[in-house]
């Protein structure tokens, strides 16, 4: 069957509520200790405010690619969090109806978000009590130190700037999401969101047909947060150039998902870029405040870069 993937991209309801406020202080720093899961997702431990108390730590998958912050349903269950509602909850391989929270207050390190409205899934296949979306990341700096295996949450300027970044990529906003339109992957410009939500970069169609990457028989199922899965046909790519960087031989799958319908990126070559490549970083700063995506180059030489 190949390659089992996890996927979370472009997680997103399809009524977006108003982003909720968020404490911290001024030019607050806040470094939280992540695993790495057995996907090779970040996770970090979260702390869930309700009737005056606190309750956890749960742990959080922490998804770039996500719209929505999401709950686990037993994690709802055993707070007694009564449904609210419901939204459709559009995911990789495919949408479903969703049951929906208000979560009164969520916890990451040392800063609070209020007034969250949670789809609820099933833990098993989150793989995790939850997924931090961009509802609680957006404004802020995510910088993902993959060697130190730790997140840092803050503004640009208190996390260094540029200072240390080797490629630095300028991206539009679409629907919370920042996409790099500049990318070439075997010489076809293609639109990326980094998805660390994902431990398989997944293009669609349209790159599929540019490349000219016919379906030769080796495909992988694709597996959803909702439980859902898809069919996706796997290849290699000589080249992703990204600013003055190329990296070089990286594996990709194709598939048919209303991810890249909801981000209006069908017709247009588009990747949603996976921890399968991130992971290649020594650090990775997604600037959601600036719209820049930082890529910090590892020191082993034999990881395949070039300029």
């Amino acid at each position: 069957m190949g390659l089992l993937a996890l996927a979370t991209s472009a997680l997103a309801l399809a009524t977006p509520a108003p982003l909720p406020p968020v404490e911290g202080g001024p030019g607050a720093i806040d470094i939280v200790k992540t695993d790495i899961d057995r996907h090779d997702r970040m996770t970090v431990p979260v702390r869930i405010g309700h009737n005056g108390g606190q309750a956890g730590p749960f742990d959080f998958l922490v998804d770039t690619g996500a719209e929505r912050t999401v709950l686990a349903r037993d994690i709802a269950q055993r707070l007694r969090l009564p449904t609210t509602g419901q939204g459709l909850l559009i995911g990789i391989a495919g949408t479903q109806n969703v049951d929906l929270v208000e979560i009164d207050e969520i916890n990451l390190g040392r800063r609070s978000f209020y007034g969250l409205t949670a789809p609820l899934l099933d833990g098993y296949n989150i793989g995790a009590d939850g997924i931090i979306g961009l509802d609680s990341l957006q404004d802020q700096r995510v910088l993902l130190d993959f060697d130190k295996k730790r997140m840092s949450i803050g503004d640009a300027a208190q996390l260094g700037g540029s200072n240390g970044f080797e490629i630095v990529v300028q991206a539009r906003r679409r629907s919370g999401q920042l996409i790099m339109t500049n990318a070439l992957i075997d010489g076809v410009r293609t639109d990326i969101v980094v998805d660390t939500g994902s431990d398989t970069s997944i293009g669609n169609r349209a790159l599929q047909k540019a490349l000219a990457k016919r379906h030769k028989g080796e495909m992988t199922e694709l597996q959803s947060v909702t439980g859902q899965t898809i069919m996706a046909d796997v290849a290699m790519v000589r080249t992703v150039r990204l600013g003055t960087m190329t990296m070089s031989n990286s594996m990709l799958v194709f598939a048919d998902t209303p991810a890249f319908e909801k981000l209006e990126l069908v017709k247009r070559p588009a990747l949603f870029m996976g921890m399968n490549q991130l992971k290649l970083f020594h650090r990775v700063a997604i600037d959601f405040a600036t719209k820049r995506i930082l890529f910090d180059l590892p020191d082993n030489a034999a990881i395949p870069f070039r300029f």
